[in-house]
């Protein structure tokens, strides 16, 4: 291996503006870059069937972005290249979103990219093109622990920002070959040094949307993508029942609902009703008052240790269970190698099956698995 492919960095541009920071940082300091962008999904695929907007430009991974990412690699003067991972996106990620809600789940495809489909495809095309290291623009920390022997993943300075709830997932391999530049850094001084190095999108708004479903409307993308498909959606259609199992209503489908939705249940009722669970084998939703969305309880499986190695008896730790959730305190057991069973010291809401749940100690990112 030549002493430049050690020394090059793959830059990870997304078109948006925390990536070309990172660009332009690791630019001036003089490092040798390529700047990659995953082509992860056709924008236009869908537009216009039945539900869809006819555009769906202007959310993350868009072709819009892809634009930006160009102009950014040529403002800087740097190999760019457009990787095609449409057909891994479709398989890995878009392919169990649709399992997943169609199940009663709430999954999160942005965590499924993460974990199966970005840091091994950059990784595995950076190598390719010369590039033993690749640069990210996720406000996450890491860094080598020598007593441990481990890669420790950590959450970021600017906490409103923090993204390793997404990133749980990462192996120790992956970790050893990423760099997170913005860790240290506040989102208004990354716009900032965005603005000092010339780049005109200093200001692009953050993209909030999950990028293969325009309008965020889930049932509506089952809908179109199944029809694409040729396939129809399942009849999950049954019954909305309280927890006393009496019938309040009837839904057309359990893809429509999620653990904590109160809107679209159409029902009234002098107190508000929340979804509390979803029974995909009788189809039912069970409703009930907010109070009874609280549970103590938590278990999870397909488990990645990060920070830590497995334990072996129980730990504390302090575990979010969706990205805005403020990390909870609890005490963790492993179940088998596989299984974990959580305690929350206080009743944490709608504890969502198809949810990450990561565990924390501290600042570090002790593990992760998926809730069920």
């Amino acid at each position: 291996m030549s002493q430049s492919q050690k020394d090059t960095i793959a830059v990870a541009m997304s078109g948006g503006v925390d990536s070309s920071a990172v660009a332009a940082l690791l630019h001036a300091q003089g490092h040798p870059l390529v700047g990659l962008t995953l082509q992860l999904w056709n924008q236009r695929r869908l537009a216009g069937r039945e539900g869809m907007p006819p555009s769906v430009q202007g959310r993350c991974c868009s072709i819009d972005d892809v634009y930006d990412a160009r102009r950014v690699a040529e403002h800087l003067g740097i190999p760019y290249y457009l990787v095609n991972a449409q057909d891994r996106f479709e398989e890995d990620v878009v392919r169990p979103f649709v399992s997943e809600y169609l199940a009663g789940r709430t999954p999160i495809p942005c965590t499924l990219c993460n974990n199966h489909l970005k840091f091994d495809q950059l990784l595995l095309t950076a190598r390719q093109i010369g590039a033993e290291r690749i640069a990210t623009g996720h406000y996450a920390r890491n860094h080598y622990d020598e007593a441990r022997g481990r890669w420790i993943l950590s959450r970021p300075e600017d906490r409103s920002k923090d993204q390793t709830y997404f990133l749980f997932g990462l192996t120790q391999a992956q970790l050893s070959r990423t760099l997170f530049p913005l860790g240290e850094m506040q989102k208004p001084a990354v716009r900032s040094m965005a603005a000092d190095h010339g780049l005109e999108l200093a200001q692009k708004p953050d993209s909030q949307e999950i990028c293969f479903i325009p309008g965020g409307s889930y049932s509506q993308f089952l809908k179109a993508y199944l029809d694409e498909q040729g396939r129809e959606l399942p009849d999950s259609s049954g019954e909305l029942v309280s927890t006393t199992g009496e019938v309040l209503g009837h839904h057309e489908g359990i893809h429509s609902f999620t653990v904590g939705q109160r809107k679209g249940l159409g029902l009234s009722s002098p107190d508000p009703l929340y979804v509390l669970k979803i029974h995909p084998d009788s189809h039912k939703v069970e409703v009930g008052p907010d109070a009874q969305l609280l549970s103590t309880m938590l278990t999870a499986n397909r488990l990645n240790w990060v920070s830590i190695a497995e334990p072996t008896g129980p730990i504390r730790v302090s575990i979010k269970i969706r990205h805005r959730h403020e990390p909870a305190p609890a005490t963790l057991r492993v179940i088998d190698n596989d299984l974990i069973e959580a305690t929350f010291d206080e009743p944490q809401r709608a504890i969502t099956p198809g949810q990450s749940a990561v565990f924390y100690q501290d600042d570090e990112v002790a593990g992760g698995g998926w809730i069920i």
